[in-house]
């Protein structure tokens, strides 16, 4: 129906535009905010390119089936897509795991911090991250693309999803997922837990502060991370480990909305409500926009 392409459209052109905008001000006020140098505010601004580039593999492409009326994409778009998505964002669980240890530093290991996270360090870090992502995209993209397709060739998702893919194997695939399987679930698993740890030491040093307004100014540095964290999990999750029964084209659809879409777009909001030095260096940097020399 064409109306509800044209809504589809739409509603994908509304939130690409806001998680375009968004992190597109975060990292420019962050590259030109001195006072924004600092370890947190790096991986923020890493944090800010891999939504930008996640969202910008699955959703233009999508509009611009939607306005030529077509649901086409060639298999080696599709396999580049699949590549870069899963690169992108197996990179951004990667990178919040680091910023994970980074509050833990901030809040349990305060003396330490320009030691433990100096320039060279998270540099370091930021690029592991971004590393392990590249390899885990290799290794799935790679297995994904040399089993034999003949169960026809429609993906019943608005991109090029593995799952879906699979499902159009003629033959057994389970023996050749399980290596890849068991190496990205136990990455997947080990960050996970290594979070849940960090979170775990430091709500237990933050209730050990004395004072209500050193305690109030640790959650604030941490809620942020912790709300980023909790949203990109949670719709990973849901989508990946819920029960056949819950599974339709339709829901698939909404799901693979909620974590692939949403995030992208909610976190620079999340991340600027409660911090007063990056809604300072925004405001600065839309003043210096509207200024206009005489």
């Amino acid at each position: 129906m064409r109306e509800l392409q044209i809504l589809h459209f739409s509603l994908f052109l509304g939130v690409y535009l806001a998680a375009l905008l968004g992190n597109s001000l975060i990292i420019i006020a962050e590259a030109y905010g001195h006072h924004l140098h600092t370890p947190m505010y790096f991986f923020l601004l890493n944090l800010s390119v891999l939504d930008l580039g996640s969202i910008s593999t699955t959703v233009p492409k999508s509009m611009a089936n939607s306005l030529r009326d077509t649901r086409a994409i060639s298999y080696s778009r599709c396999a580049a897509q699949v590549f870069l998505f899963l690169f992108l964002f197996s990179a951004e669980y990667y990178l919040l795991t680091i910023m994970a240890y980074d509050r833990f530093v901030a809040i349990c290991r305060p003396l330490h911090y320009g030691t433990l996270l100096g320039s060279r360090a998270c540099v370091k870090m930021a690029a592991a991250a971004w590393g392990t992502g590249f390899l885990t995209a290799v290794l799935h993209t790679a297995n994904t693309f040399s089993i034999p397709l003949c169960e026809g060739n429609v993906v019943e998702q608005f991109f090029c999803e593995i799952p879906q893919i699979l499902k159009l194997s003629c033959s057994d695939a389970s023996l050749r997922e399980v290596g890849v399987l068991l190496f990205s679930a136990c990455l997947i698993f080990g960050c996970f837990i290594f979070i849940v740890l960090s979170y775990v030491q430091i709500f237990t040093a933050v209730l050990r502060i004395p004072s209500e307004q050193g305690r109030h100014k640790a959650f604030s540095m941490c809620l942020p991370h912790l709300a980023v964290v909790s949203l990109f999990v949670s719709t990973v999750l849901f989508a990946h480990l819920k029960p056949p029964s819950l599974s339709s084209p339709s829901q698939d659809l909404v799901v693979a909305v909620l974590y692939l879409v949403v995030p992208p777009a909610v976190n620079p909001l999340i991340y600027s409500m409660r911090n007063k030095e990056l809604k300072e260096a925004l405001r600065k940097l839309i003043h210096l926009g509207q200024y206009q020399p005489q």
